[in-house]
C-alpha cells in the first residue's frame, strides 16, 4: 500500500512536470521587413499578431514577437540580429529578402547575409524557419534563378525549415493587396498565416523536441 502510494506520488509530479513544461511559452521572433512589420495595418493585423492567435488557437502556448522593420534588407537583418533576437528566443522566422529583390541587389550579397544570420541562430541552438520570396519576372531568368535558390539552399545547409514563398496565395491578388500591389492586406495577412502556419506548427515542435531532449540528457 505504502509503495502503491509512493509510486502515485512519483508519477504525479513527473506528469505535473511535463504539464508545466508544456504550458511554459515558446519564445518566437519574427525577423523581417514591412511584410511582417504590417505596414499601413492596425497592429492587430500584423502577421506575428496573426500567427500567435492562429498557434493559440491550436493549443500551442506561444509568444511571437514583431521584429520587423519597414525597408529592412537582409544586410540590414543581420546588423540588428543581436538585439531583435534576445537571449531567451527559442525559434525565429527569417523573412528577409524582399527589399533586396526591388532594389536588384547581387543575390550573392543577399546569400551571405542571410546565410550567416541563420549560422549565429543555429550557433545560439534557436531553432529557425526561413520564409522563401519568388523574383519579379522582369528583373530577367538568371537573376530570379539566383535570387531564388538562396533559400533551399541555405535552409539545407543548416538543417533548417523552409516555407518556399511566404506570399504565397496572395501575391498578384488585388483583393488580398494593397494599392501598391507590394503590401498584403489584413485580409492577406490572414491567407499568408493560414499558408504557414503547418510550418508554424513544426517549428514549435522542433523546440519542444529539442528541449525533451535536453531534459531527458540532464
Amino acid at each position: 500500500m505504502v509503495q502503491t502510494a509512493v509510486l502515485a506520488v512519483i508519477v504525479g509530479l513527473f506528469l505535473a512536470g511535463v504539464v508545466q513544461a508544456a504550458d511554459t511559452p515558446i519564445k518566437i521572433v519574427v525577423l523581417g521587413d514591412s511584410l511582417t512589420a504590417g505596414y499601413n495595418l492596425p497592429a492587430s493585423a500584423a502577421f506575428p499578431v496573426r500567427l500567435e492567435r492562429a498557434l493559440r488557437a491550436k493549443g500551442q502556448v506561444v509568444e511571437v514577437a514583431n521584429a520587423g522593420v519597414s525597408g529592412d534588407t537582409a544586410s540590414g537583418g543581420l546588423a540588428r540580429l543581436d538585439w531583435s533576437v534576445p537571449d531567451g528566443t527559442a525559434a525565429v522566422i527569417v523573412e528577409l529578402g524582399a527589399n533586396d529583390m526591388l532594389r536588384g541587389i547581387d543575390p550573392k550579397v543577399t546569400q551571405r547575409a542571410l546565410e550567416e544570420i541563420v549560422r549565429r541562430l543555429t550557433e545560439r541552438r534557436i531553432v529557425v524557419l526561413i520564409a522563401g520570396m519568388r523574383a519579379i519576372p522582369n528583373l530577367g531568368i538568371d537573376f530570379a534563378t539566383g535570387f531564388e535558390t538562396i533559400y533551399p539552399e541555405i535552409a539545407s545547409k543548416y538543417g533548417a525549415l523552409l516555407y518556399p514563398f511566404f506570399l504565397d496565395g496572395v501575391a498578384g491578388d488585388a483583393k488580398l493587396n494593397q494599392r501598391d500591389g507590394l503590401h498584403p492586406t489584413a485580409a492577406g495577412v490572414d491567407v499568408i498565416v493560414g499558408g504557414i502556419l503547418p510550418k508554424a506548427e513544426e517549428l514549435v515542435a522542433r523546440v519542444r523536441g529539442g528541449a525533451a531532449l535536453k531534459q531527458g540528457g540532464d
